[in-house]
């Protein structure tokens, strides 16, 4: 059963996106409050669909943590799953993503006309100075910046060395950090085929003020994630 659930959300998330994907292009020549309304219709009816069809629902909880201002979230990534749910939960995210995802037709169409942030993984120092420049223009705009620490979707359990791009974002920035952790991974699996039903629980922790080391900072944020979304996959 759990098969053919996933078989018919998967045929309705192509026809769903592909049929909004064609439907949107006047957007991109509109004010970008435009786009935003339409990304987050395409979300809501996703995740409605992963509800009614899969049975897979999900929680929030510690939203009074999230900056409702110019701030940095740094979350879990286990599926999917996660890299849609902050277009809803924040006012105006920029999520950091890897730039090959631009050139997606349609899909890096828009993600370009909502000015994410394309990072070169390959680019080293400069794409380190290139991605401070972008966040900083955007935290000037009183957006938030969401990054996932370890750069890939990684299984429920596992942990995996966080990459410097976020410690370069809370100096560079001067901003709290706030932790986010998920267990969308027991649901929703990496390259897997199968939704499972349940709940998924997102739960953002207390912000990391600014003005700690490097060193600080890294072990406390690593900590604060890896562990609660450990308990949270129990």
């Amino acid at each position: 059963m759990t098969a053919l659930r996933s078989l018919a959300f998967n045929l309705f998330f192509l026809v769903f996106s592909l049929l909004l994907a064609i439907a949107y292009l006047p957007l991109l020549a509109l004010p970008r409050r435009f786009l935003w309304a339409g990304a987050r219709f395409w979300i809501r009816g996703l995740y409605a669909a992963l509800r009614l069809i899969c049975g897979l629902g999900h929680r929030i909880e510690g939203s009074e943590h999230l900056p409702r201002g110019a701030g940095i979230v740094a979350a879990k990534h286990q599926s999917a799953w996660d890299t849609l749910v902050f277009m809803l939960i924040l006012d105006a995210p920029v999520m950091v993503l890897k730039r090959e995802l631009l050139w997606i037709p349609f899909f890096g169409w828009y993600l370009r006309r909502l000015d994410m942030l394309a990072v070169d993984r390959a680019g080293g120092a400069a794409a380190l100075h290139d991605l401070l420049r972008q966040a900083r223009a955007r935290v000037a705009e009183g957006r938030q910046i969401v990054i996932f620490p370890e750069g890939t979707r990684t299984p429920p359990g596992t942990r995996r060395r966080y990459q410097p791009g976020v410690a370069a974002l809370y100096r560079e920035l001067g901003l709290p950090v706030v932790p986010v952790a998920l267990d969308s991974g027991l649901y929703w699996r990496r390259r897997a085929f199968t939704k499972r039903p349940g709940t998924i629980v997102l739960k953002a922790l207390p912000p990391i003020p600014p003005g700690l080391e490097r060193a600080a900072f890294m072990r406390r944020l690593q900590t604060a994630i890896d562990e609660e979304s450990e308990r949270l996959g129990r």
